[in-house]
């Protein structure tokens, strides 16, 4: 199994419109094969701050999401919201940073 925490830093008061883009990916990313849990938080002390937090059943199903339709429609949404972004990967094996 593998875990996936994605940190993003979006731009102050966009908010609202990261949450509206990831309805989308959310929903649709639990529907995957491979797809263990898909959850979004929003920090309570940094309202520009949130995470995904992912986990999988192994490599190939996280592979496989990140070239699904609407895995890359999130993506593209992001791009005027996310301002940083750091991704950890985490195996039983080791901890990898994207």
């Amino acid at each position: 199994m593998l875990h996936l925490i994605s940190t993003m830093t979006i731009r102050t008061g966009s908010a609202d419109a990261l949450l509206a883009a990831a309805r989308t990916v959310i929903a649709e990313t639990r529907k995957e094969p491979g797809n263990i849990s898909y959850d979004l938080l929003h920090s309570t002390t940094q309202p520009d701050i949130f995470v995904f937090l992912e986990r999988w059943r192994d490599r190939a199903a996280l592979d496989a999401h990140l070239q699904a339709d609407h895995f890359k429609a999130w993506r593209k949404a992001g791009e005027n919201v996310v301002l940083s972004r750091k991704i950890e990967i985490i195996s039983d094996a080791k901890i990898e940073t994207l």
